[in-house]
């Protein structure tokens, strides 16, 4: 921590000052960063640092259901519903939907529900795979959001702000525990072919520096580009040339200080090097045998591009990546969500089963935290736009499920709950800032110490606090 000497001799700027009163592990961390090696390297092999708080998991696999999935037809079944299906819904008189318009009726899932595993858990009948890993997971339903917008949903499940700018949940992670592999990037996205709604900033490091945005690997084609050197150039010219651009832009460094995006790019020169030689080999499956590919459903038609994605995030875990983000929708099914949500459940439940297998197989499931959500629930009501049988529901931000597996939480259990009608959540309640500094307590950091300073304040994943689920935990 920096030490101020008040005299008269020294003037000291209010800023400065609580600077040097307020550091914490933000300056901590980025002091070790740039201090990684005795040469001043371009910022930032992120090496690995060790956790402040006795961690449960060392690395994350966060499964993001974008478009918002439906609670109510996955794992928090409203038997209600089927008594009041197609009644006119109204509350004290008026219309209670985040997006209420016109007639709205009380509509019944379309799916069966079941008691799975030892622990009974609730389960769509659709989840044929899942419904065999439950007692593997903790299901909650006490999460309520604060926007039923997608791009401020977005951003707020991604990064705790829903105006966006801030950094994503992965940059906080990797810039407070660093990187198990110095060959590849610490924070990987495997997105859609369409990027969410609000787009990059959802894996953007905001005020972070540079170095800590995630690193997306596309959906198709080369899942990076100009990943092998050109035609007729060795290792060692190349390594050559970026000895010549690091020494040069070393210098043009020295004269413009503090310019992260500057030492990020000089880094991301020396990453893509080591890259080079690890990434085809990680990103190239054919050397998983055929009972392996078949688990995660690779090869059939409905579910090779989310396996892929699940296969790819093992693969990437297993080798010291300490972040990743695979995206699946969209589930914003406001019409005929028979339809809808029972492909998109058929696309993700073997996969998903797949990936909580294998983990647990190779004995990684312990200390990896699979972390499965959208980013809002949906209404027990919609119109009927398209006739009777055509109805969907509307976004709801007090009400969701999400759930957690493996990394130190419950498995086996079911924490919280909602209303009879799946309107709200009513036991159990927090907000998803305390989503988010539980899931950093489970990864071995603690909300309050894992700050960075910018604009005027130190500033953290939860914007200004929040509280440990601890019914969550282990």
């Amino acid at each position: 921590m920096s030490l101020f000497i008040l005299t008269k001799h020294s003037p000291l700027i209010r800023r400065e000052f609580v600077y040097g009163l307020g550091a914490s592990l933000g300056s901590i961390a980025l002091t070790s960063l740039l201090s990684a090696e005795e040469t001043p390297d371009l910022l930032p092999k992120r090496l690995e640092r060790s956790a402040l708080l006795p961690a449960k998991a060392k690395r994350c696999i966060f499964l993001m259901m974008e478009g918002g999935p439906s609670h109510i037809d996955t794992f928090d079944p409203k038997p209600e519903l089927n008594r009041r299906h197609l009644e006119e819904f109204s509350r004290n008189g008026e219309q209670q939907s985040a997006m209420s318009s016109g007639k709205r009726y009380f509509v019944k899932s379309p799916f069966d529900f079941e008691k799975a595993g030892e622990s009974g858990a609730d389960i769509c009948k659709v989840w044929v795979h899942l419904r065999e890993q439950v007692d593997s997971i903790c299901f909650y339903r006490g999460a309520q959001a604060e926007s039923v917008n997608h791009p401020t949903a977005c951003y707020h499940i991604n990064t705790g702000n829903r105006f966006g700018g801030d950094p994503a949940v992965g940059s906080w992670v990797t810039y407070g525990l660093g990187s198990m592999n110095e060959d590849l990037p610490a924070f990987v996205v495997l997105p859609r072919s369409s990027y969410p709604q609000g787009g990059a900033a959802n894996w953007s490091n905001g005020f972070l520096p540079a170095a800590f945005q995630g690193t997306t690997l596309r959906p198709t084609g080369s899942p990076i580009l100009d990943l092998k050197p050109p035609s007729g150039v060795t290792p060692e010219l190349q390594r050559a040339n970026l000895d010549l651009l690091a020494d040069l832009n070393q210098g043009h460094l020295e004269q413009r200080p503090n310019r992260t995006d500057l030492e990020a790019r000089m880094a991301s020169y020396e990453l893509a090097y080591r890259m080079q030689t690890e990434v085809p080999e990680i990103l190239n499956l054919a050397d998983e045998d055929a009972t392996t590919l078949e688990m995660y459903g690779i090869g059939n038609a409905h579910t090779d591009d989310f396996g892929r994605k699940c296969l790819l995030a093992r693969r990437l875990a297993s080798q010291g990546v300490r972040f990743i983000q695979a995206y699946a929708g969209n589930w914003d099914s406001h019409d005929y969500i028979h339809r809808a949500h029972g492909a998109l459940i058929r696309s993700v439940d073997q996969p998903i089963a797949a990936l909580l297998k294998d983990l647990r197989q190779r004995g990684m499931l312990d200390d990896t935290l699979v972390f499965f959500c959208g980013e809002f629930g949906r209404t027990p009501d919609n119109g009927l736009r398209g006739g009777s049988k055509s109805y969907g529901r509307d976004h709801n931000a007090k009400a969701m499920t999400m759930w957690f597996a493996g990394g130190g939480v419950r498995a086996g259990h079911t924490i919280g709950a909602t209303d009879e009608l799946g309107m709200e959540a009513v036991t159990c309640v927090h907000p998803l800032r305390d989503v988010h500094v539980t899931l950093l307590r489970l990864l071995g950091l603690d909300d309050n110490r894992l700050t960075y300073f910018h604009a005027g304040r130190f500033k953290q994943l939860s914007q200004f606090g929040g509280k440990v689920i601890d019914e969550l935990l282990a």
